[in-house]
């Protein structure tokens, strides 16, 4: 072989690692919608993709504000917690007359104030992410249960109720607020003096630090950002429900937040991510609930399935990448 063709072969090689590497688990995603469509015959169908588009909207914006903090090497488990209490004032602001509107800032707000605090607490005080957001995970839900009495809060002419249950040119509104969450996201993430922080500290943070990068105003950015869009979330929840439970309501949706941004090919000590594998993780968790639910599997199974898929999916994806970087 010819030094040209040696170089012609790692070329192409390279070309190949990287095409996978940009495709992620998309493929996975293909297939899975494609077994689900062959099982039940009614998964492709433009109502269902509708549905599911739906459930993975909320997911995905949580994932979103979960992918930043784990691109720093964090973790924020009170994400739903937050999302309970966002819905909360969401719902309760929306029954004041003339201002019911202002429902959806005040619940990005009360998300933003949540996410600030978990995050000062962090960077100043140099507490284990783990710790203080498994706190707060508590002391929120705690926070929302007060908010409401411990009662369900009702409004059934809830002014934003069409950002749940409308949509544009057939698209719910939903998704098209997930999807613009998303884009602005990555370009944050890629196209910002801060993105590039963002992912330095997550590589290594004392090396971030000694290059001058304000480590502690990074992560106060990412939890804060976390938690203003388990806010917006929150906000979403309630339009789409007419109502919010400080009890039920979020209850382990940080769990599918974190599965969405793992699967998705975020590395979990941080410093390696993409919002667009976020996305991809995120419809994925939607695509094996309402695949399940179509087949006719019960609860209990699709609990089992769905961890087992994820597991799996991961460790294939990473295998694959690793089997590539040898060649």
């Amino acid at each position: 072989m010819t030094a040209n063709q040696t170089d012609k072969t790692v070329a192409d090689k390279a070309r190949l690692r990287s095409t996978l590497t940009a495709l992620g688990m998309l493929p996975v995603l293909i297939i899975i919608a494609i077994g689900f469509h062959l099982l039940s015959g009614r998964f492709l169908t433009v109502n269902n993709l509708s549905i599911v588009t739906q459930q993975a909207s909320i997911n995905t914006v949580l994932a979103a504000g979960m992918t930043f903090v784990i691109l720093t090497g964090g973790i924020d488990l009170s994400v739903g917690s937050i999302l309970a209490a966002s819905a909360m004032i969401a719902v309760i602001v929306s029954l004041v007359p003339d201002l019911g509107m202002l429902g959806i800032p005040a619940a990005i707000a009360v998300g933003l104030a949540f996410g600030m605090a978990n995050g000062a607490i962090i960077a100043f005080f140099k507490l284990p992410p783990f710790i203080v957001t498994l706190g707060s995970l508590t002391a929120v839900r705690g926070v929302a249960r007060l908010m409401g009495g411990d009662t369900t809060v009702f409004n059934p002419d809830l002014p934003f109720a069409a950002i749940g249950n409308g949509s544009l040119f057939g698209i719910p509104w939903l998704a098209i607020i997930a999807l613009v969450i998303i884009v602005i996201s990555w370009f944050i993430l890629k196209r910002t003096v801060l993105g590039t922080w963002i992912y330095a500290v997550g590589g290594n943070a004392e090396a971030a630090r000694l290059t001058g990068i304000k480590v502690p105003l990074v992560l106060l950015f990412v939890y804060s950002m976390s938690g203003m869009l388990a806010g917006l979330g929150g906000a979403m929840s309630a339009a789409r429900l007419y109502a919010a439970n400080g009890l039920q309501l979020g209850q382990a949706y940080e769990l599918d937040a974190i599965a969405a941004v793992i699967l998705g090919g975020t590395s979990f000590v941080g410093g390696v991510g993409s919002i667009w594998g976020t996305l991809i993780g995120a419809l994925i968790i939607a695509v094996l609930s309402n695949g399940l639910i179509l087949v006719g599997v019960s609860d209990i199974w699709q609990y089992i399935i769905k961890g087992l898929v994820i597991i799996v999916a991961v460790a294939l994806d990473r295998y694959r990448l690793k089997g590539l970087s040898r060649t």
